[in-house]
């Protein structure tokens, strides 16, 4: 499989991208990557990326876009932090990604067992991370149930997956919030943000919109 090129990067459409990662998880689930000769794809974006997507995931090691999506070099741009949240940067990132590069796609991508929304549901505290997954609280404050304080924590991975669902949500509705240029880009058709989860235990992703 060849690295996108300018052309091939304008014949992808929102709905296209989306299909693109559909396709390329399922593939990661069944074990058949597509061929890529990384080492030709380096030499083919040595002169410039022509990448369809932007992908914001959390750094657990176990969740890497590139690989659940099965994509190669020059596919798409990976913006990484714990608890895949989102600030003024990140944005900019995004926005840089979309308006300036072209990708057509943005995908918020939680997990399930996510380290970083159990430490906020446990209201963990320890130096810069207690800033960190104070960002995150929101979504733990959003889910309702359970309303038992016991269970509302890092051993009730229902809980635990729910509130990581409803931090992608959140985000995606900060990312039309605060960034003009990602919301204009939408309503024109021109991009589409979508949030998902991945499954820790089969490499699957579910897609939320």
């Amino acid at each position: 499989m060849k690295a996108h090129t300018r052309e091939t990067q304008a014949t992808m459409t929102p709905e296209k991208s989306l299909q693109y990662l559909k396709e390329g998880n399922q593939r990661f689930q069944d074990n058949l990557k597509a061929h890529r000769n990384l080492l030709e794809q380096v030499n083919d974006t040595s002169s410039g990326q022509f990448p369809f997507a932007t992908i914001l995931s959390c750094i657990d090691s176990r969740v890497s876009a590139e690989l659940v999506f099965d994509q190669g070099l020059g596919d798409v741009f990976s913006i990484r932090i714990a608890g895949n949240f989102v600030n003024q940067d990140i944005l900019g990132s995004m926005e840089f990604g979309c308006k300036l590069a072209g990708t057509k796609l943005i995908v918020v991508l939680g997990h399930t067992s996510c380290g970083a929304i159990k430490g906020a549901c446990d209201n963990a505290r320890l130096g810069n991370l207690t800033a960190m997954l104070n960002k995150i609280k929101p979504a733990v404050n959003a889910i309702s149930e359970p309303k038992d304080p016991s269970l509302r924590n890092s051993s009730n991975l229902e809980f635990v997956d729910n509130v990581a669902a409803k931090n992608v949500a959140l985000t995606i509705e900060r990312i039309r919030h605060e960034s003009e240029v990602l919301s204009t880009m939408e309503e024109n058709g021109e991009i589409m943000i979508v949030g998902a989860m991945y499954n820790i235990n089969d490499g699957g992703v579910t897609f939320l919109n």
